[in-house]
């Protein structure tokens, strides 16, 4: 009959085995050792524990200790607790400023930081060499303070210098944010201006039902509203009002029935150009002669016939421009964008500037040019060919000295 095993030995070997192992002795029976489980941190004895510098106890240990050695006037008591919170608050300190220096700080601006105090610890420790050290303190033993009074004196002196640098920089500060004021003030105030000006040219010239009615007295008070107000602007406002013209044809030559004097209608709703005999409800006469344009928006806009003399167009964007008979004497027409401009009509081959005394041809070309004598044309954009042409065949000498690209093989048919 076979002996089954106890299953509580069996389960009380498996459960020892857990903590112990078994061994076999020199007779051969096994031996089970048990191992006892490891007791926690705070059962075990205070000499077995591990000593952790950042516990706020020691801290506050050493810091007491401190406390009690200049209580009893001992500074060996007191230096050696002093020392010893020192290095722990350090130890406790230092992983902080670590992992700051990591977080806000690249690597390189790590290497600059250090470079730099590296340095002035060097320029600390040369001057010493210098002699630097040695010269302050001679010159600070032999300074006569009384000459230069108390130093009380001094200190309001300085005082009330930056008192004054203070009130002068409010001063400053004021008069910045009151010029800002100003120029806002004065943007909305001529825009104003302008929306009143058109509103008021667009009554004058159209009926009741939006037809164009430009009677001659009609005309003058439009022609003299518009130079009064193209007096009073800048060069923006003027481009505002240029373009609006423009766009709204009243600066374009209009074909008219000669026995009303009333416009033509072109068929395709629109009304009929005029070039040779049309008449303009504005012309612009010389209101535009010495104006500042600079900078400004003038594309597409009708300037044909105006007198620009010494006009300012620096960095004016031109494109599709119509300048056919402009005076532009003496003008300023550098860094303009001159795409598309139209100077003249007809063959370049025939045109030529507009004459006092000689009617134009448009057929031709003859005397439908812009005058564009001593005309500054440094760094203009976008110059075709053909417009080089016109500009170094009637530029004169002065003109032609500015034009990009030169006028080699051109000839000077102005004659001076």
């Amino acid at each position: 009959m076979t002996n089954q095993p106890d299953s509580n030995t069996t389960s009380n070997q498996e459960g020892n085995s857990t903590n112990g192992k078994t061994e076999e002795n020199s007779s051969g029976n096994s031996v089970h050792l048990i191992i006892p489980p490891p007791q926690p941190l705070s059962q075990q004895p205070f000499y077995q524990q591990e000593v952790n510098p950042s516990d706020p106890r020691i801290l506050l240990t050493a810091i007491a200790i401190m406390g009690i050695g200049l209580w009893l006037d001992q500074p060996w008591i007191g230096f050696s607790g002093g020392l010893v919170a020192l290095f722990l608050s350090l130890r406790v300190i230092f992983p902080s400023i670590k992992a700051w220096f990591r977080q806000y700080l690249t690597p390189q601006e790590r290497s600059s930081l250090l470079a730099s105090i590296i340095f002035i610890l060097a320029i600390v420790g040369m001057a010493k060499y210098f002699g630097v050290y040695q010269r302050i303190s001679l010159w600070l033993n032999n300074f006569k303070y009384d000459e230069f009074g108390s130093w009380a004196d001094w200190v309001g002196a300085l005082g009330q210098i930056m008192i004054a640098v203070l009130a002068v920089y409010v001063a400053w500060q004021q008069y910045v944010i009151s010029r800002d004021l100003t120029i806002q003030q004065n943007r909305i105030t001529q825009q104003q201006t302008i929306d009143a000006y058109f509103q008021g040219v667009s009554d004058l010239v159209l009926d009741d039902q939006g037809m164009l009615e430009d009677w001659p007295q009609e005309r003058a008070l439009a022609e003299g509203r518009t130079a009064a107000i193209l007096g009073s602007l800048n060069a923006e406002g003027k481009a505002k009002v240029l373009r609006f013209l423009s766009q709204s044809k009243l600066l374009t030559p209009l074909a008219r029935d000669f026995r009303l004097g009333r416009p033509i209608f072109d068929g395709s709703g629109g009304y009929a150009e005029d070039r040779e005999y049309g008449i303009r409800v504005i012309t612009l006469g010389v209101m535009l002669a010495g104006a500042d344009l600079s900078s400004t928006d003038l594309r597409w806009t009708d300037l044909s016939e105006a007198n620009m003399v010494r006009a300012n167009l620096h960095n004016c964007d031109l494109v599709k421009a119509n300048l056919a008979r402009t005076v532009l004497f003496e003008a300023n027409l550098s860094q303009a964008d001159l795409k598309g401009v139209r100077l003249f009509y007809g063959s370049i081959e025939f045109a030529s500037p507009r004459s006092r005394s000689l009617p134009p041809n448009y057929e031709t070309g003859a005397y439908t040019g812009a005058v564009l004598e001593n005309t500054n044309l440094t760094g203009v954009k976008n110059l075709t060919e053909e417009q080089r042409y016109y500009c170094c065949a009637w530029g004169g000498e002065q003109t032609r000295a500015t034009i990009p690209g030169g006028c080699e093989g051109i000839p000077n048919k102005l004659g001076r």
